[in-house]
């Protein structure tokens, strides 16, 4: 299969303007149609006329596995319409996403980790918001590495870029441990670090309903667009492009589910909007039996199977709400992110001129959870037909421990949680932790407060350690 090409788009952001010259320079290359990426990229579906490339400037195209350049995946998307950290707003996205000026060599997501649209463990370099404004925890998984690793200190917002580049450049290094990359990069660049004073906690809600249009506040409406074959018409777009910006509508958000957002329509102006979208005839009220799928892009036996088991769940009345579903195969090198994965394995070699039919593999995330990145193996080599009854069977398992806790879970709670005695700074509320230390300081972590120094500061407003009080956590 050929790779098509695709455009960078930083953080799955771009104004009406830039997506209006994306579409125009396709209509230039002979396209009709653009698509969209899983890493919120835009893609070329089509084989085009590379020396073309020049006349339009303004445009990178890569082959990632070629060139070996990744977009930047963020949930700036998910910002005003779903749970969110406080402090993190679209303009704080957006002054954060400005620092990346490089061509990353590492997938990188900037991720909130209250709302849902967006996962948070694809990359390789995980950027997650922690509750101390402007800080975020960083999740490693390098090339080669079967685990994804916190790293030890929590990061501000304006180191990130320069952390990022400092990975990437220490990997000729091929460092297998978080330790190791955390002094090889604290040698390399001076950083505002901040104590880890707590684990990440990342919330479970279901997935939500990303299309129609939808209000923000008492004046204004988002609109989620999103169509099944990922063939998104050129004039359609252009003659958006040129509603947002007649209703000063400044950015357009890509979706990691192969589709876009726009938000920030006016009250005023929803009625134009709806007019709009009948005369191009634009369904925007598609069943979330096919909206939360994760395909390869312009695979179509993938593309096949997905209509066979949707079909299959709507002659069967089968509700999917909340669940995700991923189309996988054995030689994938991108890692999972949905409730439930259909892996297709490889085929043996045919003796003798028999026909062999594909088997698949089916896994679900635990608790159905992609965000625990642990899966378990829920059938191996089952023919096609054998998939939807398979796959209705896992969707009802999920309704019936919604909400609730399985008896080992809840074993597992009860033995797990226990007191933690922590050390809190009167002035500014951060907190040592001796699970932690602080790495900041070089304090190793099971460091016990009472045996740090006088001296001992605290990492963000520098208090003495006199200004500290012991608190009981349950952990």
């Amino acid at each position: 299969m050929v790779e098509p090409y695709r455009l960078r788009i930083n953080g799955g952001v771009l104004s009406p303007a830039e997506l209006k010259y994306i579409c125009e320079a396709a209509e230039a290359l002979g396209l009709d149609t653009i698509s969209f990426g899983s890493r919120q990229d835009i893609i070329f579906p089509e084989t085009i006329d590379e020396s073309k490339f020049k006349q339009f400037d303004k445009i990178q195209f890569v082959k990632p596995k070629r060139d070996g350049i990744e977009n930047i995946v963020s949930s700036y998307v998910s910002a005003e319409i779903l749970q969110s950290t406080s402090w993190l707003t679209s303009d704080r996205y957006l002054y954060v996403l400005e620092q990346f000026k490089h061509n990353p060599k590492l997938r990188i997501n900037v991720i909130d980790p209250k709302q849902r649209l967006v996962p948070l463990f694809t990359g390789n370099v995980n950027f997650i918001a922690s509750d101390h404004e402007d800080y975020w925890y960083l999740y490693l998984r390098l090339p080669g590495w079967e685990k994804t690793l916190m790293y030890p200190a929590l990061i501000y917002s304006w180191d990130m870029e320069k952390i990022e580049f400092a990975i990437e450049s220490i990997l000729i290094e091929e460092p297998e441990t978080i330790e190791t990359v955390f002094d090889l990069v604290n040698d390399a660049v001076d950083t505002n670090n901040r104590t880890v004073d707590k684990p990440l906690e990342v919330p479970f809600y279901p997935f939500p309903y990303y299309e129609g249009m939808n209000r923000i506040g008492t004046d204004r409406y988002w609109l989620g667009l999103y169509w099944r074959n990922n063939r998104y018409d050129i004039p359609f777009l252009k003659a958006m492009c040129e509603l947002c910006s007649d209703n000063k509508i400044g950015k357009i958000s890509i979706t990691p589910w192969k589709s876009f957002i726009v938000k920030g329509i006016p009250l005023q102006s929803k009625l134009n909007w709806e007019k709009f979208l009948g005369k191009y005839g634009i369904n925007v009220r598609h069943s979330m039996l096919e909206m939360n799928w994760h395909l390869p892009v312009n695979d179509k036996d993938a593309l096949s199977l997905k209509k066979y088991l949707v079909t299959n769940f709507d002659q069967n009345d089968i509700s999917t709400y909340g669940l995700t579903f991923g189309i996988t195969s054995y030689d994938s090198d991108t890692y999972n992110f949905t409730s439930i994965v259909i892996e297709k394995n490889r085929q043996p070699e045919a003796i003798g001129g028999f026909k062999i039919r594909d088997t698949y593999n089916l896994l679900y995330a635990k608790n159905f959870d992609p965000n625990t990145r642990k899966y378990i193996m829920h059938v191996q080599d089952v023919d096609k037909v054998e998939l939807p009854g398979l796959l209705m069977e896992l969707s009802q398992l999920y309704f019936e421990q919604l909400g609730t806790d399985k008896e080992e879970d809840v074993q597992s709670i009860i033995k797990e949680t226990k007191e933690e005695e922590v050390y809190q700074c009167s002035e500014c509320k951060t907190m040592y932790s001796e699970v932690y230390g602080d790495i900041t300081q070089n304090i190793e972590p099971k460091t016990s407060f009472e045996s740090l120094p006088e001296t001992y500061e605290c990492s963000l407003c520098e208090a003495p350690k006199s200004s500290f009080e012991k608190k009981v956590l349950l952990k």
